[in-house]
C-alpha cells in the first residue's frame, strides 16, 4: 500500500504477497481505493510516536550534558547512548535471523532505495567511525587512573553497533517488509531515533571542541567563569598530558565529520526502509537498473579536480595562518577570494544546467518513490542551517557599515552563498524528478512508426548502417526506404544528436558540482571557522547568541554538502 492510495500491481507481484497480506489488498481493493492508511489506524503513529520520544529525550539529555552546572553529568548520556544502541542492535540481529528463516516475509524491494553508491558511502564512513572509536579506547586507556570505565565501555558498543547496522542496512535497505508490520516499523524507528541520538551527541562535542578553542582565542575567560563548558567530553580533573593521550585525542577529532555523516546516513536509510513497510510495489514497471560507468565528462572532471586540489592547500594555508595575528587578515582575504570564485562558477553551471531542463523532453518519473521524497526534503532543510547562518552575517556587516575590503567580500561570499544553494537545488531537484536518459530513449525510439519495420531494426541494431560514410554500403539500406521513412530517421538522428549534446552538458555540471561540494564539505567539517575569525558577528551578536547560531546552523550547512554529493552521483548516472 502507499502513503495516500493502494497502488496498482500486477499478478507477478501479488503472488510474492505472504496469504493474510494478499487476502487484505484484494479486500480493499475491491471495497475502494481510498481506504484508510495503517498510520490512521496506529501502526506508522505509534512508531512515529515512539522515536519522536527517544529523539526529543536524547536532545534533551545531551543538550544539558553539555554544561557542568546542570545536573545531568556525561555518564548518564554515556549510559542512555549506550543502551540505545545495545537495543538497537539486538533489535537488527533479530530481524536479520528472522528474515533469514521466513524467506516469504519479505520478497518485494525498492529498487530505488539503497543504490550502491550510498551503500557504499555508508560502510566507508562506518570504516572511519571505528577508527575513531579505537582512538577514543586508547585515549581512555592512557587516563584509566581517572576516568570512569563507561568512557572505555561506550566506544567498544558503538563500534559493534556500526558493525551489525552497517551489515544490516546493506542486506536490508531495500525490503518491503509484508509481515509483523507494526513491530518493524518501531525497530526501524528505533534504529532511526538511535543515529539522530549519536549524531546530536557527535555534533555537540565537536561543536564544543570548536567553540572553547575560538572563545580562547578572543574572548579573556576568568577562573570563576560561569559559562563551564566541557568541551569534547572531557572529565573534571581529567586532561590529557601524555603526548601519545594527545595524538589520540587529536586523531579522532578529525574523524568526528566522518562518525556524523555515518549516523545521518543511517539515519536517512533507516527512514526509507519504514516508509516501505508494508508497501507493494509492481516489480515489472517500477524496477530500474542505474549504473555507475568511468567518467568521460573531460571539462567537468578537470574543472572540479582543479577546485578541489585548490580548496585544499588554501584551507591548509588558512588553517595554518589564521591563528597568527600577522597573516589572520591575509588567510581570511584568500579564503574568502577562493569561496566566492568556486561559488560563482557552481551558480553558472547550475543555471546552464536548469535551462537544459527546460528544453528538455524527457517526462517526469511520476513513480512514487519515498527515497527520492527523502531527498528532496533533506535539501531543502539542511540548506536553511547556511541560510540562517549566511542571513545574520549580512544583517551584522550591513548595519554595521564596513568599509574595509575584508568585511566587502564577507557580504558577497554570505550572498552567494544563498544564491549558490538556491540554485544547484533547483538543478538536483528537477534531476531527480526525471526519468533516466537511458529509459527514455528507449521509449521514444519504440513510440516511432515506420514503414518498413526490418529497416527500423537494422538502423537501431548498427546505427552506423543509416550513417555511414560508404555510399556503397549506406544506400542499400536507405533504398529500402521510402522518402517519409529516410526523412523519420534522419529527424531520430538528429534528435538523438541533441538529446546526447544534452546529456553530456548535463554530465559536466553534475561531476563539476560534485567535486566542487566535497571541498565546500572539507572546509567546515574540518575546522574552517571563519564566522568566529573575522570577529565582525562575534561583536555584532556577541559571543553566547553568534555560538548558537553557528553551533546550530553549521552541522546542517555541512550534512547538506555531503547530501548534495550523493544526490548529484544519482542525477550524474540518470543523465
Amino acid at each position: 500500500m502507499g502513503d495516500q492510495q493502494i497502488e496498482v500491481v500486477d499478478a507477478g507481484a501479488i503472488q510474492q504477497v505472504p496469504e493474510p497480506r494478499l487476502e487484505k489488498i484484494r479486500e480493499l481493493s475491491i471495497i475502494s481505493v481510498d481506504v484508510p492508511e495503517d498510520w490512521k489506524q496506529g501502526g506508522r503513529l505509534m512508531s512515529g510516536l515512539l522515536g519522536i520520544n527517544i529523539t526529543l529525550l536524547g536532545c534533551a539529555l545531551i543538550s544539558s550534558g553539555a554544561f557542568y552546572e546542570v545536573a545531568v553529568v556525561e555518564h548518564e548520556v554515556l549510559s542512555f547512548l549506550s543502551v540505545l544502541m545495545g537495543l538497537t542492535g539486538c533489535w537488527m540481529v533479530v530481524y536479520l535471523i528472522w528474515t533469514s528463516r521466513q524467506k516469504n516475509s519479505i520478497t518485494l524491494k525498492d529498487s530505488h532505495a539503497g543504490p550502491i553508491w550510498l551503500r557504499g558511502g555508508l560502510a566507508l564512513f562506518g570504516i572511519c567511525s571505528l577508527v575513531l572509536d579505537l582512538l577514543k579506547i586508547g585515549k581512555s586507556v592512557t587516563l584509566v587512573h581517572c576516568e570512569s570505565p563507561l568512557k572505555i565501555i561506550h566506544p567498544v558498543i558503538q563500534g559493534l553497533f556500526i558493525v551489525i547496522q552497517t551489515y544490516f542496512i546493506w542486506v536490508s535497505c531495500r525490503d518491503c517488509v509484508q509481515v509483523h508490520l507494526n513491530m518493524t516499523r518501531c525497530g526501524l524507528m528505533l534504529t532511526l531515533s538511535t543515529n539522530l541520538a549519536v549524531w546530536m551527541a557527535a555534533v555537540t562535542d565537536e561543536s564544543l571542541h570548536q567553540s572553547v578553542h575560538e572563545e580562547s582565542s578572543t574572548v579573556n575567560q576568568t577562573n570563576n567563569s560561569t559559562r563551564d563548558l566541557r568541551a569534547g567530553g572531557e572529565s573534571h580533573g581529567c586532561v590529557c598530558i601524555t603526548a601519545i593521550c594527545k595524538t589520540f585525542q587529536t586523531g579522532y577529532y578529525y574523524l568526528y565529520p566522518f562518525n556524523i555523516e555515518y549516523s545521518l546516513f543511517a539515519s536517512a536509510m533507516a527512514y526509507v526502509m519504514w516508509k516501505n513497510v508494508g508497501r507493494v510495489i509492481n516489480q515489472d514497471s517500477h524496477h530500474t537498473h542505474h549504473t555507475f560507468r568511468a567518467p568521460k565528462s573531460v571539462v567537468g572532471l578537470v574543472c572540479g579536480i582543479a577546485v578541489l586540489v585548490t580548496g585544499l592547500g588554501i584551507f591548509i594555508v588558512y588553517e595554518i595562518e589564521v591563528n597568527t595575528e600577522e597573516a589572520k587578515s591575509q588567510a581570511l582575504t584568500m579564503f574568502y577570494i577562493f569561496n566566492i570564485v568556486a561559488l560563482i562558477l557552481m551558480s553558472v553551471s547550475s543555471i546552464i544546467a536548469s535551462i537544459i531542463y527546460r528544453f528538455d523532453k524527457r517526462d517526469m518519473d511520476g513513480h512514487k518513490n519515498p527515497t527520492r521524497t527523502l531527498d528532496v526534503a533533506l535539501l531543502i532543510g539542511a540548506a536553511l542551517g547556511q541560510f540562517c547562518i549566511s542571513y545574520f552575517s549580512i544583517v551584522a556587516i550591513v548595519a554595521t557599515f564596513p568599509r574595509d575590503l575584508l568585511n566587502y567580500l564577507n557580504l558577497v561570499y554570505s550572498l552567494l552563498m544563498i544564491v549558490q544553494h538556491i540554485l544547484q537545488n533547483t538543478f538536483i531537484i528537477e534531476g531527480l524528478h526525471r526519468k533516466p536518459m537511458h529509459d527514455w530513449h528507449q521509449e521514444d525510439h519504440s513510440s516511432v512508426a515506420f514503414h518498413d519495420k526490418d529497416v527500423f531494426n537494422e538502423v537501431y541494431r548498427n546505427p552506423a548502417a543509416a550513417i555511414s560514410t560508404d555510399n556503397h554500403n549506406g544506400s542499400n539500406c536507405l533504398n529500402k526506404l521510402d522518402t517519409q521513412s529516410v526523412g523519420i530517421i534522419n529527424h531520430c538522428i538528429t534528435r538523438d544528436a541533441k538529446t546526447e549534446w544534452k546529456s553530456k552538458v548535463l554530465r559536466e555540471v553534475s561531476l563539476f558540482l560534485l567535486l566542487s561540494n566535497i571541498i565546500f564539505w572539507i572546509m567546515p567539517a574540518f575546522g574552517a571557522r571563519p564566522q568566529f575569525d573575522n570577529g565582525l558577528e562575534l561583536r555584532f551578536y556577541g559571543y553566547p547568541m553568534w555560538v548558537a547560531v553557528v553551533n546550530i546552523g553549521l552541522p546542517f550547512g555541512i550534512f547538506y554538502r555531503m547530501h548534495a554529493v550523493a544526490s548529484l552521483l544519482e542525477v550524474y548516472v540518470m543523465s
